[in-house]
């Protein structure tokens, strides 16, 4: 930030119009963690979603079709799969974008959740 190569914005109580303005949602995690609701409402917004081969992460990426994945703790991958994200062309993310948001819908939906926690339990 001080470098003026980012503006953090701060705390945002909806994220949505940040996304709407995007062209893509990254998100190089490296921790062990559940599937990150950031990725999901990302696609669901139909943003392209580059993110690490993580558990978790990569359940919301297909690679070439819905966003790109990367290895954890690599900048220079992160970097590469940033320019073939900034190389394709709007038509492309766009693309991408709605695979992902259909990828969402289907995947993790309330109903989807709700069956899987009901499976568990009995």
């Amino acid at each position: 930030q001080q470098e003026g190569l980012i503006h953090y914005q701060g705390y945002a109580k909806d994220v949505r119009p940040f996304l709407a303005e995007a062209d893509c949602f990254v998100l190089p995690s490296f921790y062990n963690e559940g599937v990150p609701r950031s990725l999901m409402e990302a696609a669901s917004m139909q943003l392209p979603v580059i993110t690490t081969q993580n558990r978790g992460c990569r359940d919301v990426v297909q690679p070439g079709i819905t966003g790109f994945l990367c290895q954890e703790k690599d900048p220079f991958d992160l970097a590469d799969s940033m320019e073939r994200m900034a190389r394709l062309n709007p038509s492309a993310r766009k693309d991408m974008g709605m695979k992902g948001r259909e990828l969402v819908l289907k995947q993790f939906s309330i109903d989807r959740i709700i069956e899987a926690y009901l499976k568990v339990l009995s």
